[in-house]
């Protein structure tokens, strides 16, 4: 597997205790069209080539903007990590793992964004943590807060349940 961090500066990560079995979480991350159900900012999900390693998807947010998520790494009940963008737009790496503590299991979302996170640290430095950081943290904690609410309540997720999001909502 490579290693596809080495190419960014920093990430943002979020982690999210769930209360459900390990094999339950990854059914539903692993699902087609599986953002549809619990990602607030999810307006479709549609499924290009699915499951697996090569998997590809596109993810059209509340506001129309569109991302396509091509899958590098994809391993059952443990992740998968994966490139997203829009088209023309240089792709960022997220990392998604997953594993079971006692009777609970632990999501740990990585995003290493494009934006601000490559080549001069001094440059990108405050942008990267006055812009990226904070959006993506509140990003994180609604899209992690929605995947615990599916799966604790087994209901979807409501359009920006935890929020509006100016990149994201419309």
């Amino acid at each position: 597997m490579e290693d596809y961090k080495q190419n960014f500066l920093w990430h943002i990560e979020h982690s999210q205790m769930i209360k459900c079995k390990l094999d339950k979480l990854w059914e539903t991350i692993s699902s087609e069209s599986n953002l549809e159900l619990f990602h607030p900012f999810c307006n479709k999900n549609q499924v290009t080539i699915w499951p697996g390693n090569q998997s590809q998807d596109r993810l059209v947010y509340l506001n129309g903007r569109t991302m396509t998520r091509n899958f590098v790494f994809w391993k059952e009940n443990h992740g998968y990590d994966l490139f997203i963008n829009e088209d023309g737009v240089d792709p960022s790496f997220v990392s998604w793992r997953i594993k079971q503590v006692s009777k609970n299991s632990i999501i740990t979302i990585s995003i290493f964004p494009y934006l601000f996170n490559k080549g001069n640290k001094i440059f990108n430095w405050f942008p990267f943590r006055v812009l990226i950081r904070p959006s993506l943290e509140k990003y994180l904690y609604s899209v992690l807060g929605g995947l615990k609410y599916y799966l604790e309540n087994d209901k979807k997720v409501e359009k920006n349940q935890f929020g509006v999001h100016p990149w994201f909502s419309l």
